[in-house]
């Protein structure tokens, strides 16, 4: 994988089992937040399978669009967009109501510093679009982050483990479920707090930062010493069939790969590949970010892209000086400090 046109055809090729559960979802799928890393693949994704699956249905993308670029190509693929700033309320209330929602907005990077607009926007918006569409079902993107660290033999936090969240990002989203949670069971909306650790596709994330520390001969620190990863076409596309599974209470989901994976071992394959030894610094703690997904595999399957095959896309895309989106994830971060 080289081009640009070759990842977004890949992100936005929808399983059988996607397109399936398309035909029978009633109403039209809006998403809110969409111009964010994985925003406009997940709306490509969603309109691919409405298209295959020949139903009447709309994509509605909703985003400050910043980016006149980003808006005309959704636009293009059929997608209908709107420009609202979701913390006006004026803007809020005027957007359509639709069945089913797909919540992405949201602050991390930047926090120190601007604590109160994290807080604002990830615990005080969501109370507002949950009152906006408490007659639909909502899919709520929210993060691994509101776990605490655990044992890297211990397969990982599952849905079961009580929130530990470090810093005042995690502890926003913490924030932002225990607000739609409320109002879930105030209105019975159907919810899913859908738990990600760490998506990726070429051009950001996890993999592709290790790649260019071993290209460019720069430390890997090895002090955060495992994680978990998953496709980005992966984790769009349990979104959208999360919405099926929506329920009140709101379900708890882990989403992520299946493995527990060692940043020393995928930095020695990149070498391989790379023809390049890593340099290390720090010794690997017993513990680390790390989240149990089987819960989500057993509804959805296995990711469909498996990590060699992650690792194995990463390499050429960082050996032909593949386009990124210079968004560093900060997996090394033990303070919860972003």
């Amino acid at each position: 994988m080289k081009t640009i046109d070759e990842l977004e055809n890949k992100l936005s090729e929808p399983s059988a089992k996607l397109v399936e559960d398309i035909s029978t979802l009633g109403g039209d799928i809006i998403i809110l937040g969409v111009g964010g890393k994985m925003g406009p693949s997940l709306a490509k994704l969603a309109k691919n399978a409405i298209d295959q699956a020949g139903v009447d249905k709309k994509v509605i993308a909703v985003s400050r669009f910043s980016s006149q670029a980003a808006r005309i190509d959704l636009e293009n693929h059929g997608i209908e967009t709107i420009a609202a700033d979701l913390l006006n309320e004026g803007d809020l209330q005027k957007l359509p109501e639709v069945e089913n929602v797909i919540y992405m907005a949201g602050n991390k990077f930047g926090t120190t510093g601007k604590e109160h607009l994290t807080w604002a926007m990830n615990a005080y918006l969501p109370g507002r679009v949950a009152e906006k569409y408490k007659n639909a079902r909502i899919v709520s993107f929210s993060s691994g982050n509101i776990y605490p660290f655990t044992s890297i033999a211990s397969g990982g936090a599952s849905e079961d483990v009580a929130p530990g969240p470090i810093g005042e990002y995690a502890q926003s989203c913490l924030g932002r479920e225990r607000v739609f949670e409320h109002f879930s069971r105030k209105y019975d909306i159907p919810l899913v707090q859908f738990r990600l650790n760490y998506a990726i596709d070429m051009r950001y994330g996890v993999l592709l930062e290790i790649a260019k520390s071993v290209k460019e001969n720069k430390p890997i620190d090895l002090t955060m010493g495992h994680v978990n990863v998953i496709w980005q076409g992966d984790a769009n596309e349990m979104a959208i069939r999360s919405l099926a599974i929506a329920e009140t209470p709101p379900r708890l989901l882990n989403i992520t790969g299946p493995e527990t994976v060692s940043i020393k071992w995928v930095a020695e394959r990149f070498g391989s590949l790379l023809e390049t030894e890593p340099i290390f610094i720090h010794q690997e703690q017993g513990t680390a970010l790390l989240n149990n997904a089987s819960q989500s595999h057993q509804l959805f399957g296995y990711p469909r892209v498996s990590l060699r095959q992650m690792i194995d896309w990463t390499a050429e895309w960082v050996q032909e000086d593949g386009a990124t989106l210079n968004k560093p994830t900060h997996f090394q971060e033990r303070e919860g400090a972003f």
